[in-house]
């Protein structure tokens, strides 16, 4: 599968035997991990095209995703229910904004509740 055309069209033909063709994935690198204190994140709730579910999203977590998927496993066991965490968001069942709140400022995080 390394020499998949479908992702290099419209490329132009080089005749450098060194070229080599960099994709967008190849540019991506994961962002370090800030401290929890340098962290700003908006604790919100979606009701969007989850079958009027409501759901706890946390935004605006910067660094990797292990990291992110610690940090949502924490918050998922103190609150004691379900969810996920991708695309850099935390994704926690219910309406759990408060109680999210609380949990990230006492672990150091700067948080604060969206709407």
């Amino acid at each position: 599968m390394a020499n998949d055309w479908k992702d290099r069209l419209g490329v132009v033909y080089s005749t450098d035997p060194n070229f080599k063709y960099v994709t967008k994935d190849d540019l991506v690198q994961e962002a370090e991990t800030l401290e929890p204190a340098r962290q700003k994140l908006v604790v919100a709730i979606d009701r969007r095209n989850r079958g009027g579910k409501q759901v706890t999203v946390v935004k605006g977590f910067v660094g990797r995703e292990e990291d992110l998927v610690a940090l949502s496993k924490t918050l998922k066991t103190k609150c004691g229910v379900g969810g996920s965490a991708k695309d850099g968001e935390i994704l926690i069942q219910g309406d759990m904004r408060d109680r999210v709140v609380e949990i990230l400022l006492a672990a150091g995080y700067k948080a604060k509740r969206g709407n």
